[in-house]
């Protein structure tokens, strides 16, 4: 052997969790930002409509929930870097096409095509980096074992920490660069995640690609077998309806309600964030020390009690408030959805049944889309208020069902002990 030769394994040491998910992980999350929350500015900036801006978030989601089990079952027999890095490229190529495109057209019907075809291209290809990062979030929780909700926090945080500023960079480069500046700036993130996508060694190969039916089935069946994870998932997905509804009306109700401007917008979700931030620092010791169903309870109430008061909100400073203590609560019923998850979930199935969890979370945004769309903007509080009231019924049912299921007793283990494989 020649000297200072080393061999492939040793010149390649295996990422550890900050190399292989974390930093990888806030490139992807600061693109899914500002696609999740730049879009529906573009598309306001665009076309002026707010009819129009509720059917794109509409368009943005639908083509993401038909996409999630076949991610999950790509991620399953391909693993988390090839499906990562695929997708990412992709997004970034998209998005750079539209920025070339977006300025050669007059407003009118074809600028309007192209931001809707935007909207669903990206939402697609943004759900399949997703759900690679998550996997290897979760892979990284199963060897933290009972400190699994720890790095989920550190996720959560970044994705917060990616939310904070993704929304103010989209609403400050579309006002001040218009389309082309924003669209460039999410092809780089997209870019630079493909780039660091973690070596990860791909999951063990099954004799065929698994069909997405079979996927949904896998992941419901297991879903049913794990009751405390799927009362939870029922319970949060009952309130993204009020949260989709929030997110698609943000830009008809600062920007021709409040009479703000798209920075305002991103400011709202920027400083959501930031509280969101502190949320999660604080369920990372209040978890440790009274449990997971405590934790999740009192953040419930929060997001319900400020949710029922944003549809009252007549100034932009109240809107904003409100707006930040529910996304708090959100982001504190997450880690104990994500530590659950990550939990209980067996190994061999994570993708499918990951898959369908999130489907079913995000089912209320498309339908939260159409309502901003069909509704007119004088009746849009009233709308709010009814799905207030939704997620304040549900979130109490399904906690009160959850204080008698042991994964989330208040006392006992700091975080629930993994089920085997079935």
């Amino acid at each position: 052997m020649r000297p200072g030769f080393r061999p492939r394994h040793a010149r390649r040491p295996a990422p550890g969790v900050v190399r292989g998910v974390y930093v990888p992980r806030t490139a992807d999350a600061g693109a899914f930002a500002m696609t999740t929350y730049g879009i529906p500015l573009l598309v306001m900036a665009t076309t002026g409509s707010a009819a129009l801006t509720g059917l794109a978030f509409a368009l943005e989601w639908i083509p993401r929930l038909a996409a999630f089990a076949f991610a999950g079952a790509m991620v399953d027999r391909y693993g988390t870097t090839r499906v990562f890095r695929h997708a990412s490229v992709a997004r970034a190529l998209v998005a750079l096409a539209a920025a070339l495109a977006l300025p050669a057209q007059p407003p009118g019907p074809g600028a309007t095509l192209t931001v809707m075809v935007l909207a669903a291209g990206t939402g697609v290809l943004t759900e399949f980096s997703y759900i690679a990062a998550e996997t290897a979030g979760a892979t990284a929780s199963r060897e933290a074992g009972e400190h699994a909700y720890r790095v989920q926090t550190v996720l959560l945080g970044i994705d917060q920490i990616a939310t904070l500023a993704g929304p103010a960079l989209a609403g400050l480069l579309l006002q001040w660069t218009s389309a082309p500046g924003m669209l460039a700036t999410i092809a780089c993130f997209s870019l630079v995640g493909a780039l660091l996508a973690p070596r990860q060694p791909k999951h063990q190969p099954i004799t065929e690609p698994a069909p997405m039916l079979q996927g949904l089935r896998t992941g419901w069946t297991t879903l049913r077998s794990l009751p405390a994870l799927g009362w939870l998932v029922t319970g949060l997905t009952v309130s993204n309806l009020a949260i989709g509804l929030l997110q698609a009306a943000a830009p008809v109700i600062v920007v021709k309600e409040l009479g703000h401007s798209s920075a305002s917008v991103g400011l709202v979700w920027s400083v959501a964030a930031a509280a969101s931030l502190i949320a999660v620092a604080f369920c990372r010791f209040a978890i440790d020390r009274y449990g997971l169903w405590p934790v999740g309870a009192f953040s419930a109430t929060i997001a319900a009690g400020a949710c029922l008061g944003v549809a009252a909100a007549q100034t932009y400073t109240t809107y904003l408030i409100l707006i930040a203590l529910l996304m708090a609560g959100e982001s504190g019923m997450t880690v104990v959805l994500r530590t659950l998850r990550s939990a209980l979930i067996p190994p061999d199935v994570f993708g499918a049944t990951l898959g369908l969890t999130i489907l079913l979370l995000l089912l209320p945004f498309p339908l939260a889309g159409v309502l901003v769309a069909l509704t007119p903007v004088g009746a849009l509080s009233g709308v709010i208020t009814v799905c207030a009231l939704l997620q304040a019924l549900g979130l109490a049912l399904t906690f009160s069902r959850l204080r008698t299921l042991p994964h989330l007793r208040p006392a006992g283990s700091r975080c629930p002990e993994p089920q085997p494989s079935h």
